[in-house]
């Protein structure tokens, strides 16, 4: 029974990596505290958790492993003891449902500091109080950075992640701001000037830009016409008696205040003319290819007017009055096409010759890339290891702080010249995911192609004209390359 034996104690000990610097909170001021605690009033002591996380919530890993052990073995221990009630919980919700568990497992919580006997009803408000004051201290502390970020938008600094077409960077005074990039900055001109033109609608010109090396979502796009960061603004948004207001950013812009307000225009469709229009182009690609079945000669194509719409054909002439819809033969080629299927082997090849292809033109990219890579893991080891020393007490933690800093600012570097080699040269993997495929479908080549692609992959793949009966492609004669490279299912 516990009253036959000492009363028996572990020893909670938490500080966040950031906390080390403060010789108040160290590991080991904590740790010899509550040994002298111990001695003092003759507690033996069973075990000694080491915690390095926040205290926002009881998510901890050691905390974790800790609550395991005292359910798995029961009445091991009689107290969990720590220094200041902060070390123990830095939430005053959490901290009582906390309490209480400890309590079904028949350990009694205490901090040596602030010590307060629970079963006095009136000391639960001063429990409130220990454990509430760490909380309002975050919640200043998180009004406070609200109310920098607030300043800082007012002074013309962006904040936050760069927007496409920029990066964030770091001046010599330790301030954040944002510049363009070098690799997307031009293609995101050049979209606002195209939407401007009123030519293309912005799905088209976002598909464009991509052609052209933007990588960015639809959506990402969408959000990019519309902010007003691009010519030179920061948006602050209304907070208590202070309206909503623009101010001059301290960024370069990357397009005029003119430029932005004509693309909104055009988005609106407030300017005159400034509808966007889709590029005309020939939407009969089979036009000069299909040989009419009835008279035997060439087929043309052209739109006809219905009630709410246009209706393409493909149809005879000179007295031949047979006609059918361009709809109707695009469904038969893209369903004779899908039944050509690269045969396994011919695969295998084109994936080893694209692979190659891919690795020998990248060859110098790839080292550089895995030589960063192989530099990144070695200064994150080191971090790793640094971490350790400070836990084992093998270093001081001002000079923790101080290599800490070095090995980050490394860290970002070689992040960030990383990044910018893989938005330049994607992973093979992804190109041969996506890419080989796709190029090796027919039909789905032939779906996703232009005009122009479309003739080219029907010549390609038969020899002469096409004959269509309804609703199939006639005994056209396929060339030698495609019965070499496919089999018909």
């Amino acid at each position: 029974m516990k009253a036959d034996r000492l009363i028996t104690a572990d020893l909670y000990v938490r500080v966040s990596t950031d906390e080390q610097a403060d010789r108040g909170y160290s590991q080991r001021n904590q740790e010899e505290m509550l040994r002298k605690y111990c001695i003092a009033r003759y507690i033996e002591i069973r075990d000694i958790i080491y915690e390095d996380h926040s205290a926002k919530s009881f998510n901890r890993p050691e905390w974790r492993k800790f609550l395991a052990n005292l359910r798995r073995h029961p009445n091991q221990t009689d107290l969990v003891l720590f220094t200041k009630w902060d070390r123990f919980s830095r939430n005053a919700g959490d901290a009582y449902q906390m309490i209480n568990i400890l309590r079904g497992l028949g350990v009694e919580p205490q901090a040596v500091e602030q010590p307060l006997d629970l079963s006095v009803p009136e000391n639960k408000m001063m429990l409130a109080i220990y454990l509430a004051a760490p909380e309002v201290e975050n919640d200043r502390r998180a009004l406070n950075v609200f109310y920098g970020m607030r300043r800082a938008k007012k002074e013309g600094r962006y904040m936050g992640l760069a927007p496409v077409g920029y990066e964030n960077r770091t001046d010599i005074k330790g301030n954040k701001y944002i510049a363009p990039n070098d690799s997307d900055a031009a293609i995101v001109t050049w979209s606002f000037e195209e939407i401007a033109k009123g030519v293309y609608n912005a799905e088209q010109v976002w598909k464009q830009a991509k052609e052209k090396g933007l990588k960015c979502s639809k959506s990402t796009f969408w959000q990019m016409i519309r902010n007003p960061v691009y010519c030179g603004k920061i948006f602050v948004s209304k907070f208590k008696d202070e309206e909503s207001h623009f101010v001059g950013g301290r960024h370069q812009p990357l397009i005029s205040e003119a430029l932005f307000e004509k693309v909104q225009e055009v988005l609106d469709c407030r300017g005159i003319g400034s509808s966007p229009k889709i590029k005309i182009r020939d939407d009969f690609p089979l036009r000069g290819i299909l040989i009419c079945p009835v008279c035997g000669r060439l087929l043309t194509a052209s739109k006809s007017k219905g009630r709410n719409r246009y209706y393409s054909y493909y149809h005879c002439r000179d007295g031949c009055h047979y006609r059918v819809r361009e709809e109707k033969i695009d469904l038969a080629i893209r369903k004779e096409l899908g039944r050509y299927r690269p045969d396994n082997e011919v695969m295998k090849i084109y994936t080893k010759i694209v692979a190659e292809t891919y690795y020998e033109l990248t060859r110098s990219t790839q080292l550089l890339k895995r030589r960063l890579s192989n530099m990144l893991k070695e200064l994150q080891n080191k971090q790793f290891h640094i971490r350790d020393l400070l836990t084992a007490q093998k270093i001081d933690p001002l000079d923790y702080l101080e290599i800490k800093k070095q090995y980050t600012v490394s860290c970002v570097e070689l992040e960030k010249k990383l990044k910018a080699i893989s938005q330049s040269v994607p992973p093979i993997e992804v190109l041969l995911e996506k890419e080989t495929a796709c190029r090796m479908a027919l039909d789905e080549f032939y779906e996703e192609g232009n005009t122009e692609d479309k003739r080219n992959l029907i010549g390609l793949v038969y020899t002469g004209k096409l004959l269509f009966y309804g609703t199939v492609i006639g005994d056209n004669k396929v060339s030698a390359a495609v019965e070499m490279l496919y089999y018909y299912n």
